[in-house]
């Protein structure tokens, strides 16, 4: 239970201002905006920087990112909603709604041109696909032959004309990397989740999230696309430079907002790293997570539901460490376990950074994170837009900047 005189102090959090000015300051980011809360009251804001460095454009609240795989959360949480009415069971293997998958095989030997495949030992699940246990990769990872035929078979978020039915049919002739269950890999996992809710609900993936979440939460500039009237406040994305170029900058031009896929209605609708979004709407989220899936008198999920989400679902009650083979991951590993949707945090005393047992998390590709810590009442969430994520350990500075105002 959170003890309740242990509050932030709005003086030390001036800490963390100092620590993200400090990133700004040495060309390391472009800008970014950063909401701490407690109780579900706001008790700092800070901005600063530009959110479009080619025309000098300032960042401010409104600016909407590219929140990648800040995604899997909401998509997470709106197939829930489908597992409420009854409609499908988390131990029901995938095959029984997309049946091609029946017979998906397991990679055991070979190259990404030449291999030996074999049966699983079990189906894959749907829980298996919240947990990143499902046996499916991403073609980023390059650690793995299967990685490699996802690249050359163009298994892809972005894709151009890509589909999420295009790409299920795709993964029949590609062999899982592993047997279901048996490790834990970051993957395409939740993309997979947001074609299951296509299945089940009937609706395209846009708009289910627009009718169940979306609108009820009143997240009005979360969506797949820019719209004509968001495009103002579209912010530049840039890629990390290990050197600095001839203005200090430690940043290139990835996508510019003049110019971006973004500014269309995509093809294929990516629950696991395709929305955009704006500060606010992301703390609109953490504020239902943490009402228990209740916000501003509005309930879209139960709280016994949130509840059972917000546990370590890893078989065994490992954590990633243990059971982990992939490369990358957008939280930690020791101490860190998964819940459906988010990591989660078993072991603080195991974790190499500051944080709470029961710590939800997660972040995307360009640099964005945000957590939810239930036992101090807090939720913070940063937006910048620096490709990969990992280039500079803000998060885990951050989080030392925001728990030393806890007083």
């Amino acid at each position: 239970m959170q003890d309740k005189t242990k509050k932030l102090s709005i003086d030390r959090l001036n800490k963390v201002e100092v620590l993200l000015d400090r990133y700004l300051d040495e060309g390391k980011i472009p800008g970014y905006n950063c909401l701490i809360s407690q109780n579900n009251q706001e008790v700092a804001y800070f901005q600063n920087g530009l959110k479009d460095v080619e025309r000098s454009k300032p960042i401010d609240r409104s600016t909407l990112f590219r929140i990648y795989s800040m995604s899997k959360p909401i998509t997470s949480v709106a197939l829930m909603q489908l597992y409420e009415q009854g409609l499908f069971l988390l131990d029901d293997p995938v095959h029984r709604y997309i049946p091609a998958w029946k017979n998906l095989k397991v990679f055991k030997s070979g190259d990404a041109t030449h291999f030996e495949a074999i049966d699983p030992e079990r189906p894959m699940t749907i829980k298996d696909l919240f947990l990143h246990t499902s046996g499916l990769t991403y073609g980023f990872q390059e650690s793995h032959p299967v990685d490699e035929i996802y690249r050359r078979e163009g298994i892809s978020n972005f894709t151009r004309g890509a589909t999420l039915e295009g790409m299920a049919e795709q993964l029949v002739d590609i062999p899982l990397q592993f047997s279901p269950g048996s490790h834990w890999y970051y993957s395409i996992s939740t993309d997979v989740l947001g074609y299951l809710i296509e299945i089940i609900s009937g609706q395209r993936l846009d708009d289910y999230l627009q009718e169940h979440v979306f609108t009820p939460l009143g997240m009005t500039d979360t969506g797949f696309s820019v719209r004509p009237d968001q495009q103002a406040r579209f912010a530049a994305c840039y890629d990390y430079l290990r050197s600095a170029d001839e203005n200090g900058l430690r940043y290139k031009l990835q996508d510019d907002p003049e110019q971006s896929r973004y500014l269309d209605a995509p093809s294929l609708l990516s629950g696991g790293g395709g929305l955009v979004s704006t500060i606010d709407d992301y703390y609109i989220f953490t504020k239902m997570i943490l009402g228990k899936g209740e916000y501003n008198g509005v309930r879209i999920l139960g709280s016994k539901t949130v509840e059972y989400m917000s546990r370590n679902h890893l078989p065994g009650d490992k954590d990633i460490a243990s059971m982990g083979q992939s490369r990358f991951a957008e939280s930690g590993y020791d101490g860190v376990g998964f819940s459906l949707g988010f990591s989660v945090v078993m072991n603080a005393a195991h974790s190499d950074v500051i944080c709470s047992d029961g710590e939800l998390a997660w972040g995307g590709m360009a640099s964005t994170c945000f957590w939810i810590d239930p036992e101090e009442a807090i939720s913070v969430i940063f937006m910048t837009q620096l490709i990969p994520s990992g280039c500079y350990p803000v998060r885990n500075q951050l989080r030392a900047a925001v728990y030393q105002a806890l007083c």
